[in-house]
């Protein structure tokens, strides 16, 4: 049954980001940052808590995520060091996202070649 929640909740994601690039004039990188911002307003509501306990890495693997382990660790850290804290508990969180982006990202730039 996590399977198909999985797929549900990523795929509901999925399916009302490329509705809106579909009708809108956003950019993908439009999209990326406003599921970001998504992801961390349902957190702040305790709603994407919900959605990883049900769906699992449906939930955990879409960018909607990161704004999740930013709001998470940007919460952390205050309880924890105050207002600086926020700004170490946001990238102690969320730097596992950050280096594998990166790492694959130059990853995939040394195996192709872009389109001229």
């Amino acid at each position: 049954m996590t399977f198909i929640w999985a797929f549900l909740i990523a795929g509901t994601f999925c399916a009302i980001g490329q509705i809106i690039l579909d009708n809108t004039k956003l950019t993908p990188g439009h999209i990326t940052s406003l599921f970001t911002v998504i992801g961390s307003i349902l957190a702040f509501f305790g709603i994407y808590e919900k959605l990883i306990n049900l769906g699992g890495g449906g939930a955990s693997s879409i960018i909607s995520n990161f704004g999740y382990l930013l709001y998470i660790g940007a919460l952390e850290g205050y309880e924890k060091l105050g207002i600086l804290g926020i700004f170490s508990g946001m990238l102690t969180k969320a730097s596992v996202a950050i280096i594998g982006s990166i790492v694959f990202a130059s990853i995939v730039a040394l195996i192709f070649k872009p389109k001229d």
